[in-house]
């Protein structure tokens, strides 16, 4: 079957489609299952036959799409905030995943220059960091205290001034992709820049691995979220450049759904940071090192695991629900 007769076949159960996914046509859990097993049967056979075509990057679209719809109604995800963070936010990452490591690969570049620049130009420090913060962090570094500029302030009023700058910081690579996703790696670039010049400037004079047990108490959860609210700004800025089959507004409103909810999800991450940095932080060189590194490899070792690896069980999954759904559905007559 050609293209063009495959399309003018099915583009009113398509359409149809589309109406129950965005809400405007309401069907109960059975017939969206019946709809799910048509679409993947059409998806099938595009990729069979128009492997490269936009209509088969169409199909796999709708299909994750109405995929998320369904077990959006299951009994057992009547939480919304539990199948947010557990099924939804997995499958988002998991389909932009490649975004991930856009972001991971920019921050690792921008970074790289802060700490060599940093390397080259002994007044780079100064000019980033400022020269009042360089020279109470040097009076700092002389006392044997590294991370003494965590102890200034009470604990819960630094973590509340923390928290509303990071989540500040985080909109910003958010919603700067806007502007085709230049805005963020803008922004991220910033940031990049200063953690890799701060870290040189520890590692100059001969603090380095002073200031790693307190930086990175709550680095870990703050940095990371950084990275993933980068992701979620280039996932903004290509759906405003690539539309694919869509419309660019109806694509910039596809992409802006998914990323904020990418983007939400780093908040709780951001919080805990900031809870760490105010009450953990300050007394990271009085708690044993093997607190430190616990702490430290212990956040990792969480968010890492929710971005990198959750997504993959969470797909895989959805896969075999996929093929439970299918076996038990009729096949299509292509």
């Amino acid at each position: 079957m050609r293209e063009v007769a495959f399309i003018k076949q099915n583009k009113e159960k398509w359409f149809g489609i589309e109406q129950v996914v965005e809400g405007k046509v309401k069907k109960n859990p059975d017939d969206l299952s019946s709809l799910y097993i048509n679409l993947v049967n059409d998806l099938s056979f595009a990729q069979t036959y128009y492997p490269k075509s936009k209509t088969t990057v169409y199909l796999n679209h709708l299909s994750a799409r109405i995929f998320q719809k369904i077990y959006k109604t299951k009994r057992a995800e009547q939480n919304r905030i539990f199948y947010f963070y557990r099924t939804e936010v997995p499958l988002l990452v998991y389909q932009y995943r490649r975004y991930l490591f856009y972001a991971f690969a920019f921050f690792i570049l921008f970074t790289l220059i802060g700490f060599i620049s940093a390397y080259y130009d002994k007044e780079f420090v100064n000019i980033i960091l400022g020269e009042d913060y360089v020279n109470k962090t040097i009076e700092n570094i002389e006392s044997a205290n590294a991370v003494g500029v965590y102890q200034q302030g009470t604990n819960w009023g630094t973590s509340v001034f923390i928290i509303f700058n990071n989540l500040k910081v985080g909109a910003i690579l958010f919603v700067y992709g806007v502007f085709g996703g230049i805005g963020t790696l803008f922004a991220l670039m910033q940031n990049c820049i200063m953690l890799g010049s701060f870290q040189y400037f520890f590692h100059e004079h001969g603090a380095l691995k002073e200031s790693a047990r307190g930086i990175w108490l709550h680095g870990v959860f703050e940095i990371f979220s950084m990275v993933v609210e980068a992701m979620a700004g280039l996932i903004l800025g290509a759906s405003i450049l690539f539309p694919k089959t869509f419309s660019r507004f109806q694509s910039f409103k596809l992409g802006f759904k998914d990323a904020f909810k990418i983007f939400l999800s780093t908040v709780p991450f951001t919080i805990v940071a900031g809870i760490i940095e105010g009450y953990v932080t300050r007394y990271a060189l009085q708690m044993p090192e093997w607190v430190n590194i616990f702490i430290i490899f212990g956040t990792f070792s969480v968010i890492g695991f929710y971005y990198f690896i959750y997504p993959y069980i969470v797909s895989i999954k959805k896969l075999k629900n996929h093929a439970i759904l299918s076996e038990t559905g009729l096949r299509s007559p292509h």
